[in-house]
């Protein structure tokens, strides 16, 4: 088995569903009571689900919610998600997962959205996902929280004590700020956020997965 372990972010890394996904959790969370939401999501201090609804309930109310608020909202965000177009994957998304299973490549993925709704998106686009691996911000707000805990998931589901190098793969600025945050690798994807991922230091980027095994 490869000594090297890729992290994958999901949204705008593996799927194409950040417009939808965005404008589901607007919906759910005006359906239980928020009227007062900011939806300038790209400037959150943390671009994850569970600091969304902390952020927004405190908005609201001057509290923070309690758990069983985020148990409710994970049901209705899948729920909700379930009913909209389903969306695809982003270009070469499952050849790129189905070759790294074949090859016995590790991989994990770290998502900042909520575990019911991630999993809508994963069989939507047919990807190939041990959920073994899995790790969202039901259980950590911040990036760098749930990448580590998707790094010891991997490690217990592989069976391996460490691996020698571990690269994140992600859209986003705050991928590349958390694999830096942890000293690891880290490839940018997508055109949206290029320019500001390589202003910041990121020297491997691709425009979609298709492009993927040139790293390998």
């Amino acid at each position: 088995m490869s000594k090297t372990l890729y992290v994958f972010d999901i949204d705008g890394t593996l799927t194409d569903s950040i417009p939808t996904y965005l404008k589901v959790i607007t919906e759910v969370m005006a359906a239980i009571g928020l009227k007062d939401i900011d939806t300038d999501y790209d400037n959150y201090l943390h671009h994850t689900d569970r600091y969304a609804i902390d952020y927004n309930w405190e908005r609201n109310f001057g509290t923070k919610p309690e758990e069983e608020i985020h148990k409710k909202l994970d049901r209705q965000l899948g729920d909700a998600l379930a009913l909209e177009t389903p969306v695809s994957e982003i270009l070469g998304a499952r050849e790129t997962l189905l070759h790294l299973q074949e090859q016995k490549i590790p991989f994990a993925f770290g998502t900042g959205a909520y575990p019911k709704a991630t999993d809508v998106k994963m069989e939507a686009c047919n990807l190939p996902y041990p959920k073994e691996t899995l790790a969202t911000s039901f259980t950590s707000t911040s990036r760098t929280g749930f990448v580590t805990q998707a790094i010891e998931k991997a490690k217990a589901f592989y069976s391996q004590k460490h691996f020698e190098q571990i690269v994140a793969v992600g859209d986003g600025v705050w991928d590349l700020k958390a694999a830096q945050d942890l000293g690891i690798g880290f490839i940018g994807i997508g055109e949206k956020n290029k320019d500001k991922m390589i202003a910041l230091g990121c020297t491997q980027w691709i425009p979609d997965m298709r492009d993927f095994k040139q790293f390998l």
